[in-house]
């Protein structure tokens, strides 16, 4: 009995060790998931940029400005600046050309403090044609609360250039638009402390379930405390512990290099200006048969003059049309059987089986989807 009960306390342990190594090699031989991190698929509360626009005026353009007389807005704003500045030019009549009315644009990042520079991008509106050589004067920048962010001013770099004589002309890029690096100066911050948050809101930048409840688990999992709870397919609400108090940015920067797998549903992205198709891993598609034909139909217009005979009485010339149609219809097309449950590579193959091009590759992937075969979803954009 004792050395039954030795012979299989042997064997068991024996076996342990085995069991380990087969699930090791188990898990290597499946294939690595494609892991992304955290802070590449989602984005946190707080840390987001901010729109800002104005209105402006470049001058000192070489005679490419507005038109006064059919730029009113710029006369209006001319005539302003210069009051402003203690000049009384509404009794004279304004014929300048280098001056053109602009709009300004920028984006104010996170956490932008007070005396930092950003770009600034400038578009005319009137019909300046070149803002090359031209200089932005002071133009405050407002946000969509309609306070004040940042003002803009400096020499514009125009991103084109045109040239012309007087037969030809020659234009590269757009010069009705250019770009003012660090051109503007924040005035104003935008009050978010994250010291005194309690919780931070993860919102995700392509919403799902599964990859919602992915990241929640794997911040659980990290810090061994349920802190992450999903609210949404977009949003994972995660709460400060306790060695993280006033310290949301430690949280983060620990959280965001966390690796999870996202997931998303299948569908087909069709372009049909261009005639793009992108299909995703997922799409499937049912047992379906797919036959696919070209029918060209030619018509050509060979128009005959029918003249009369030589010295006849009363003889007329006139066009007799000839009228010639062809029909080819390429019979060599044959059915094509798509199994059920293809896989994306499978998928593509049979469809360049057919021969067909991109455009009516849209066409059969749309007869697919309307017969009920194909398990995803299509967006025309």
């Amino acid at each position: 009995m004792l050395r039954s009960i030795r012979k299989t306390l042997f064997s068991t342990a024996l076996a342990a060790p085995l069991l380990v190594v087969a699930a090791f090699l188990l898990a290597a031989a499946q294939p690595a998931a494609a892991n992304s991190r955290i802070k590449d698929i989602a984005s946190f509360e707080g840390v987001r940029d901010n729109i800002l626009v104005g209105y402006g005026l470049v001058v000192g353009l070489n005679g490419t400005g507005d038109d006064l007389t059919k730029s009113i807005f710029t006369r209006e704003s001319l005539v302003g600046m210069l009051e402003r500045l203690g000049v009384n030019a509404r009794d004279n009549g304004l014929e300048v050309d280098n001056i053109a009315a602009v709009m300004v644009t920028a984006t104010l990042p996170p956490f932008a403090r007070q005396g930092t520079r950003i770009d600034v991008n400038i578009s005319t509106i009137g019909d300046a044609s070149n803002l090359l050589g031209g200089t932005l004067l002071v133009t405050p920048l407002i946000a969509a609360d309609g306070e004040v962010y940042a003002v803009a001013q400096g020499p514009v770099a125009a991103s084109g250039f045109s040239a012309q004589g007087a037969a030809a002309s020659i234009t590269r890029g757009v010069p009705t638009a250019g770009r003012i690096a660090n051109g503007a100066i924040v005035e104003r911050e935008i009050d978010f402390k994250m010291t005194e948050m309690e919780s931070v809101k993860i919102s995700l930048r392509n919403p799902d379930f599964t990859t919602s409840r992915r990241v929640a688990q794997a911040i659980n999992a990290f810090l061994g405390q349920p802190i992450a709870q999903p609210l949404d397919p977009a949003t994972v609400r995660m709460a400060l512990p306790q060695q993280y108090a006033n310290n949301a940015v430690g949280l983060i920067t620990d959280i965001e290099q966390l690796r999870v797998s996202p997931d998303y549903i299948a569908k087909v992205v069709i372009d049909e200006k261009s005639g793009v198709i992108v299909m995703g891993e997922n799409v499937r598609i049912s047992t379906v048969a797919i036959a696919q034909g070209n029918l060209t139909i030619r018509i050509t217009e060979t128009p005959q003059v029918s003249q009369p005979n030589p010295f006849s009485d009363g003889g007329q010339t006139v066009v007799v049309p000839r009228t010639q149609i062809e029909v080819d219809e390429q019979a060599d097309r044959r059915l094509t059987v798509m199994p059920s449950g293809v896989t994306l590579q499978e998928l593509v193959d049979g469809l360049n089986a057919l021969g067909v091009g991109p455009r009516d590759m849209i066409s059969i992937l749309q007869a697919i989807k309307a017969s009920g075969a194909l398990q995803a979803e299509i967006e025309v954009i």
